[in-house]
Parts: structure tokens; sequence; C-alpha cells
């Protein structure tokens, strides 16, 4: 019968993961996790601040190895699925330059609270700021790059 509901909800995927090197679009990343068996759905957006600890950033400007950083995302990703019992998680991080108010990563969750909701999208960011191979600095008025995460790894062009 055209235009009834079936009886059960069609199973969707259960997410991404991807760098991206332009703006993200919040909207359709909270759009992507949607699904009639969530009843919690969570977007945390973390953007570039115009200042750190007093000191004024032009800009930030992240690089990361492209094929590490996604399977480390995904993988970030598919942990939080299981361990949170997720319908759907998607993560975009931007990599290259991002201004002071873009968004730099996004993180959607969606899961049948939104207790689990919450909780995981939380998790994934401790996750990824610790874990993925995404080297941030900051662009300092004057030009200077000042790398800042992650501290223990070597950064791009060899420096350290």
């Amino acid at each position: 019968m055209s235009g009834t509901r079936s009886e059960a909800p069609e199973r969707r995927h259960d997410g991404h993961a991807v760098c991206v090197r332009g703006a993200i679009d919040t909207a359709q990343v909270l759009a992507a996790v949607g699904s009639v068996d969530a009843g919690g759905n969570v977007l945390f957006v973390g953007t570039a601040r115009g200042t750190t600890d007093g000191v004024a950033t032009h800009a930030l400007e992240y690089d990361a190895h492209e094929p590490l950083a996604v399977a480390t995302l995904d993988a970030l990703r598919q942990d939080a699925v299981a361990r949170f019992d997720l319908v759907a998680c998607v993560v975009v991080h931007r990599l290259g330059t991002v201004l002071p108010g873009e968004a730099s990563v996004a993180v959607a969750t969606s899961a049948p609270h939104r207790a689990a909701a919450f909780a995981a999208a939380e998790w994934l960011m401790a996750a990824i700021k610790r874990d993925v191979p995404i080297w941030k600095a900051e662009e300092r008025p004057d030009g200077r790059l000042e790398w800042l995460h992650p501290k223990s790894a070597p950064r791009p062009g060899g420096g350290s």
C-alpha cells in the first residue's frame, strides 16, 4: 500500500567520519544521524576562538596525515556506536585554515535516549583530541604559527 508506514523502520547506515577542507555544514551533520529509532540527537560544534589565553588568534591551521586521521576518526566513531549503543554517529573535522568563529569539528550522535547521545559526544571529543593525528597551530596576528596539538607527536615538516 502506498503512503503507509512499514511495520519496522528501515535500518540506516550508522554514520561516517571524514576530514574536509571547507566549511562544515552542521545542519547536514545533524540530519545525517536522524532516525525514528533515536529519541536523543546531539550536535557538538567546536569553533575557532579569536583569543586564547589573552593572545589574539588570526586563524587556526590544521594539518594531518589524512588517511590515518580519517581511519582513526572512524575507529573512534565505531567504538562510540558500540560503547554507547548509538543509532548513528557522524564526525567531521576540518583541515586547512579555520578563521575565528568558524567550525573546526562537528560530532553528531543519536541514541534511543538523550543521556547516551550526550555521553557519546563528550567521550568522542576527548578521544579525538587525545588520539587523532591532526596537528593544530594558532596563527598570531604577526603571522607566527604556534603548534599546539598534539604536544607529543612530531609536527608537520619535521619540527618539534
